[in-house]
Order: C-alpha cells, then structure tokens, then sequence
C-alpha cells in the first residue's frame, strides 16, 4: 500500500522508523540502519522536515530527528503506518482470542521501527491459548505476508524493552 503511494523506498523506512513508535533518529545512524547512502536519507529527512512531518532538534552537535506529533496528520500517517505494518488488525486478534492476556508487546525490529518481516511480540499472561497462536502465526502470514514470532511470559520481569501494545 505505502509503496505504491510513496515512491521513494528511502522515504518509506523513513515512515515506518519515525512514525510507527515515538522513535528518534540522526543522519548517520539511520543510513547505516537502512544500509542507505548519507545523501539518500539526508535529502528524504529534508523533505519530510520541509513538509513539517518530523522536527529536529540539537544534542551537542548532532541534529535529531523524529515525527511531529503536532502535525494534522499525524495520527492519519501513524494509523496508515500501523495498517501497513499489519499491526492493528494483529495484536487486536491475538489479543482477544488468546484468553487472559495481561499485557502484549511488539520487541526487536519493529519497535525500532525497521520492516525486518519478522514481527516478534511477548504476551504476558496465565493459561493462553497456544493452539490458537500456532494457527494465527499461519493466518497472519498469509494475511499481511511477515513472519510472526511470540514469546509468553507468565508475568512482566518489567525490562522489556519494546512498544507496551495492550495493557497497563
């Protein structure tokens, strides 16, 4: 959906980094994280800056850069992000059909916004359904082409370092 609206690939990882989590970035390290030149991304961070999409801001003597949530669209870009992504329809699914779910969280790559096709999430909770996790896998698969891997945990050791999807 994304890449037929939007032309430049560069542009897209740029979308998905900066606007499917609050995530920032500088210049260089997402160059090396998209495995782009400088210059590609340096001119797509312009322009998404010039059209008031991300905004920057000093630390020491790098410029960082991340979405501006103040903009008009911001929550129609993020929601597009999230449904190319497959990310709502997903955790909504899994998380009603699972049983007792107490918390969901979305961990590797795609907390950090890159599109690896490997969507890793742990669910947190007692006495979850997991023949319906190896069918959904499956579907999910189908559905939005990623590859879906879940890890459950019986309670929160709360170091989890991801995007907190569902609870509290």
């Amino acid at each position: 959906m994304l890449d037929s609206l939007v032309t430049s690939k560069t542009r897209i990882k740029l979308l998905l980094k900066f606007f499917s989590h609050s995530n920032s970035g500088y210049l260089r390290s997402l160059a090396k994280d998209f495995e782009e030149s400088t210059n590609s991304v340096r001119v797509e961070l312009n322009r998404l800056t010039e059209a008031g999409l991300l905004v920057t801001a000093e630390e020491g003597k790098t410029k960082m850069y991340k979405a501006n949530e103040g903009h008009p669209f911001f929550h129609e870009i993020k929601n597009m992000v999230s449904k190319f992504l497959g990310l709502d329809d997903l955790m909504e699914r899994i998380v009603k059909r699972m049983g007792d779910v107490d918390k969901a969280y979305i961990v590797g790559d795609y907390a950090q916004g890159i599109d690896s096709g490997t969507v890793q999430m742990i669910l947190v909770g007692k006495n979850l359904d997991t023949d319906y996790l190896n069918f959904i896998r499956d579907k999910t698969y189908e559905k939005v082409n990623r590859k879906v891997e879940v890890e459950i945990l019986d309670q929160d050791p709360g170091d989890i370092m991801g995007i907190l999807i569902y609870g509290k």
